[in-house]
C-alpha cells in the first residue's frame, strides 16, 4: 500500500488524492485517510500533539511521520511525543503544515511507507 498524496491545502481544507472527504485536520497513512478529530484525545495547542494522536498511523507500519504543526505554528508537539515516535524506530519531521504537507509528498512519491497528522488552520 502507498501513502495517498495530499491534493490540496488550504486554510481550514485538506483533501488527499482518492478520497471525496474535505478534511479541517487529518491524519494520513499507506492505504487510507481520516479527520483527526482532537476531541478523541484532548488534544489542544498545547501541551499540542499527543502519542494517542499517533498511535493509529504509527500500527499501519510507518518508517516516518510527518507532524503539520499549523499554517502559524501554534499547535505544539512535546518531546515525549518526538520520543514516543523515535523509540519505536520512526523517523519524524515536525513543520509548519504547508511544508509538511510538501515533505509528505515528496517522501510518498518516493514510495516510503510514510504517515502523518496535519493541522490547517493556525
Amino acid at each position: 500500500m502507498s501513502s495517498p498524496e495530499i491534493a490540496s491545502l488550504s486554510w481550514g481544507q485538506m483533501k488527499v488524492k482518492g478520497c471525496s472527504t474535505t478534511y479541517k485536520d487529518c491524519k494520513v497513512w499507506p492505504g487510507g485517510s481520516r479527520t483527526w478529530d482532537w476531541r478523541e484525545t484532548g488534544t489542544n495547542h498545547s501541551p499540542g500533539v499527543q502519542p494517542a494522536d499517533l498511535e493509529e498511523v504509527v500500527k499501519t507500519g510507518v518508517k516516518t511521520v510527518v507532524i503539520g504543526r499549523g499554517m502559524s505554528e501554534a499547535l505544539q508537539v512535546p518531546a515525549s511525543t518526538v520520543d514516543y515516535l523515535k523509540k519505536s524506530g520512526i523517523d519524524v519531521l515536525v513543520l509548519q503544515t504547508e511544508k509538511a504537507v510538501a515533505e509528505y509528498n515528496a517522501l510518498a512519491a518516493r514510495g516510503v511507507k510514510v504517515g502523518g497528522l496535519f493541522h490547517s488552520t493556525c
